[in-house]
């Protein structure tokens, strides 16, 4: 997801997008933590990145996390 994307989003859509790839990071952590294979290691990394670009974005608003 791109940043410009991300400034184009609402502040709820924002919101809703942040709690969505929070709950999909805590999903693969903790399929990796119990033995399993996650089809695609580096997407625990695009996720970490994601989450940091809103809580950039609605910080640039004024918004606190």
């Amino acid at each position: 997801m791109k940043m410009q994307e991300i400034r184009e989003m609402s502040k709820e859509e924002k919101l809703k997008k942040l709690r969505e790839l929070e709950l999909e990071l805590i999903r693969l952590r903790t399929l990796v933590r119990s033995g399993g294979a996650v089809e695609n290691p580096g997407q625990i990394r695009l996720i970490r990145k994601d989450i940091a670009r809103i809580k950039t974005a609605l910080n640039e608003e004024g918004f606190k996390v």
